[in-house]
């Protein structure tokens, strides 16, 4: 089975066995070939030793107690404990622990003891009163592997209920949006996907989907320079200078520009000429100085993909400007101080939107622009679909949200990106594309991708100013990898 990206819900996997079952396979087939690989990974990383496997009552459950046949099998010691009675654990995994030989005590701390490895299967059995802090001490104290997602955390928005973290989960056929989104992410672990009984066919999501960002999704409609290309073709690219923070937009000017942008202009106010003309040595640096040097700029340039908002005031003058380049048409990152210019009239801002347009906020700006409540993937596609672009919410766990209903969720930001001027590089990144003729919602994809490559490449130590200076070896990379990937037939957005 090839291992694609996207992420499925509770009800979506639900449907996908409904599916298995009405084409001829049954509940018993999927959960042997889950079990089984379960326990093959298992046994990939640990020697037989003793293991207490600890079953819900649930689909989950229900794979651990396959999973536990298969590791008895192997030479393990094995015991399955169910929180409550051991009698009366429900469906399936009741019914199952009628088929095996190994006993099924009730989960108490004697079980815990004298276990060298723990599998967590009590996905679905709810917050699990029983399991006392003693209890969670003592799994705390050895390695704890989870089958399916851990228990507590939502497989469908990563809340987490109850605290129990998992050293490896072992997904079966692909991830949830709890394995990436905060904080379920954080207890997880490692996050293996393993194949197990239900095929790529019977698996792929209703609408919409949902997926992980990787380069399969992406890459080929990535905007790789041509042998007969030339500056020209490769697109121009406009960014608007803010003054006195002149910073954010020099950082995002130089990763447009090594996002492949062919041209990039900077307008800059008269007063912060000099300051962007010196730093920006191969940008064309554009003086604004009278009201309407801005409206003569845009009319005259024929830029490809213009920027907004990094180091810019949330005034009224970044707003016109926001709406003056809206009425253009072209293809507009609007980020930072142009989103926050619209915090008392956001209906205004969605009103302009027209054409290809990406929206970067954070989480407080968000809040400022979208009255939606929900958890980040719900908000996300709220957001989308009132303002008619792209929206990248930003954090951790970056939601990339397309009007259309997809989602894809970023797990690649190693924690140093929270650093003062990460996100106007990540504006620069998507404007580097855009302007490369690259549609809105791949762009942003493929920019939040680059973005936490650039800074796991670089490792600690590292400031907003590195981030363009690693994309080089990172769009290397990414270049090796293109031929292969676009091969795979993964559903590209």
């Amino acid at each position: 089975m090839t291992p694609h990206s996207y992420l499925l819900t509770t009800a979506q996997r639900q449907q996908a066995r409904q599916r298995a079952f009405a084409s001829g396979i049954s509940a018993t087939d999927l959960l042997e070939a889950d079990g089984r690989a379960a326990a093959h990974e298992l046994r990939r990383r640990w020697s037989a030793r003793k293991v207490t496997v600890l079953c819900g009552p649930s689909v989950t459950g229900a794979r651990g107690f396959t999973c536990a046949r298969h590791l008895a099998e192997a030479g393990f010691t094995v015991r399955i404990a169910v929180p409550g009675a051991a009698e009366s654990a429900s469906d399936p995994a009741g019914e199952l622990s009628k088929f095996w030989s190994i006993p099924v005590e009730t989960l108490n701390s004697t079980v815990i003891g004298g276990a060298d490895l723990f599998v967590d299967a009590l996905a679905g059995a709810g917050s699990l009163p029983s399991l006392l802090p003693e209890i969670r001490a003592a799994l705390a104290r050895r390695p704890l592997i989870a089958l399916d997602i851990p228990c507590g955390v939502d497989p469908d928005n990563g809340a987490v209920t109850f605290d129990m973290k998992a050293d490896l989960t072992i997904a079966f056929g692909s991830k949830s949006p709890g394995h990436l989104l905060l904080p379920g992410r954080l207890h997880c672990g490692e996050v293996v996907v393993v194949e197990g009984g239900l095929s790529d066919a019977l698996a792929i999501p209703t609408e919409p989907a949902t997926f992980e960002n990787i380069p399969a999704l992406w890459i080929q409609q990535f905007p790789w320079p041509k042998a007969e290309g030339h500056k020209f073709n490769r697109g121009h690219a406009l960014i608007c200078g803010g003054w006195p923070m002149t910073g954010a937009a020099r950082l995002a000017a130089r990763a447009c520009a090594r996002a492949g942008a062919g041209i990039t202009t900077l307008a800059a106010p008269s007063e912060a000429m000099m300051i962007y003309a010196i730093s920006l040595e191969s940008m064309i640096v554009h003086p604004i100085s009278l009201p309407n040097d801005f409206t003569k700029l845009i009319a005259t340039s024929r830029f490809s993909g213009a920027l907004i908002g990094p180091g810019a005031e949330a005034d009224e003058d970044t707003r016109s400007r926001t709406l003056e380049l809206l009425r253009t048409g072209r293809p507009l990152v609007i980020d930072a101080g142009a989103l926050s210019a619209f915090s008392d009239a956001p209906e205004d801002l969605y009103a302009a939107i027209c054409g290809s347009c990406v929206l970067t906020p954070h989480d407080g700006e968000f809040s400022r622009l979208f009255d939606t409540g929900g958890d980040k993937l719900i908000r996300a596609r709220r957001a989308a679909a009132r303002s008619g672009a792209v929206v990248v919410l930003k954090g951790a766990d970056t939601v990339i949200a397309d009007p259309d209903g997809r989602v894809v969720i970023n797990g690649n930001a190693p924690p140093t990106l929270g650093t003062a001027g990460a996100g106007d590089v990540l504006a620069g990144l998507i404007t580097g594309l855009l302007s490369q003729g690259m549609a809105a919602f791949p762009a942003a994809c493929a920019a939040v991708w680059l973005h936490g490559e650039a800074a796991e490449a670089f490792g600690p130590g590292l400031i907003a100013e590195d981030l363009p200076e690693m994309l080089p070896r990172v769009l290397l990379s990414l270049l090796n990898m293109a031929h292969p990937a676009a091969a795979l037939d993964q559903g590209a957005v």
